[in-house]
């Protein structure tokens, strides 16, 4: 698996392997597109998760003229969508282990069928109200 290092760049060196200004760094923070750290010295430090958000705004800037409100809203909608994802594969991940759990073992008589036969325990129904008549 790909592991991701606690490596951290300073801007200078950012600057030069993206071929963009300091200033064009420090203006991205302004407008809260970048969130570097800050060492002890107040230094701006990159981590490899910052540096994949910058490709991200320089593909929409470079590559597809976008102005920095709509790269902002882009950023956005991208957290917003991975968030859904999240909850969407936990919602799965807790349905699947739901089915598991009403699922009964196969009976053994019908463990030679030709068409599996699954047993579902399915929760009471609530009871019907008695209209007066």
């Amino acid at each position: 698996m790909g592991r991701k290092s606690k490596a951290a760049y300073m801007i200078s060196a950012v600057a030069d392997r993206y071929e963009i200004h300091p200033q064009t760094l420090r203006l991205y923070e302004r407008e809260g597109l970048l969130r570097p750290s800050r060492s002890d010295g107040n230094t701006r430090l990159y981590t490899d998760d910052d540096l994949e958000r910058l490709e991200v705004i320089l593909k929409l800037t470079r590559d597809l003229g976008v102005n920095l409100a709509g790269v902002e809203i882009i950023l956005n909608m991208r957290a917003k969508m991975e968030a859904m994802q999240q909850q969407m594969e936990e919602f799965i991940t807790t349905l699947n282990r739901e089915l598991m759990n009403r699922v009964r073992p196969v009976d053994p008589d019908q463990q030679n069928s030709l068409v599996p036969v699954i047993t579902v325990r399915m929760p009471p129904a609530p009871a019907r109200k008695r209209r007066k008549a």
